[in-house]
């Protein structure tokens, strides 16, 4: 494996990162803080507790995974539509590297990029809220498989987009409303039978699940159901990125 090529575009995509501060880091901060507030005190004034768990703790799995899987998602999509935008994506693959190592040096660099902000995010929810963390060691390894699994899906976003809109549109229209909609404000046991067994066919759900349960036991779905669904997903991912290099599907004209 060419390390100094992953590297290389590694350090090219977190110098970007970081130049960028303003918008990478204190912008998911922020908007975080206010999910807080506006759940954590208004709703939280109305929802003492969820199973044994104040609500102002509960929710802060699902406000981690909900930054964590948008910004997964935005940036490596980003990051590969760029070069492609202006061309440059024609000197990765004219390289003599192979397109696991390009994809190794792209989807790391979101990932890292998306476990700093909810590690940050993570340490911010301290001062509002009396967190505690169960399976510290679960806990990180979900974060990273969802930062991981989910910088895939945007690698892969934004090979297909043709344009600057398109790469909002699945987080906005897509990722966004299935974190709402998979128990990250509440459990779905507070739902009609009927909801609960819809939400099952909402892959967030297990995520989500998965997540909380290392930090209080607490889970709406077995812990081997999340690291299945994360693990399929995955591969999946994987198989989408083997396929359209293999035909240089938007990649090549």
């Amino acid at each position: 494996m060419n390390l100094y090529a992953v590297m290389a575009i590694f350090r090219f995509e977190m110098a970007r990162f970081f130049r960028t501060v303003w918008q990478s880091i204190v912008s998911p901060v922020v908007s975080t803080s206010l999910y807080f507030v506006v759940f954590g005190t208004a709703i939280g004034s109305r929802i003492q507790e969820v199973e044994g768990t104040s609500y102002g703790a509960f929710i802060v799995p699902g406000l981690v995974m909900l930054t964590v899987l948008t910004q997964s998602v935005q940036n490596a999509a980003f990051g590969i539509y760029f070069p492609k935008f202006i061309g440059t994506i024609y000197e990765h693959l004219s390289a003599p590297i192979s397109f696991v190592e390009i994809v190794i040096g792209f989807v790391g660099a979101a990932a890292t990029k998306s476990l700093i902000i909810g590690l940050i995010i993570l340490a911010t929810s301290f001062f509002f809220v009396d967190i505690r963390i169960q399976h510290p060691l679960p806990m990180i390894a979900f974060l990273v498989l969802t930062c991981i699994s989910f910088a895939l899906l945007g690698f892969i976003i934004g090979i297909v987009s043709k344009s600057f809109e398109q790469l909002q549109l699945v987080p906005l229209l897509v990722i966004t409303p299935l974190v709402f909609l998979g128990g990250s404000f509440y459990s779905i046991s507070m739902l009609p039978p009927v909801w609960q067994t819809i939400s099952l066919f909402n892959p967030v759900l297990y995520l989500v699940s998965g997540f909380r349960w290392s930090f209080y036991g607490l889970s709406d779905v077995p812990i081997a159901a999340s690291l299945a669904a994360i693990t399929l997903f995955t591969i999946l991912c994987l198989g989408v990125i083997w396929w359209i290099f293999r035909t240089g599907y938007r990649l090549k004209t």
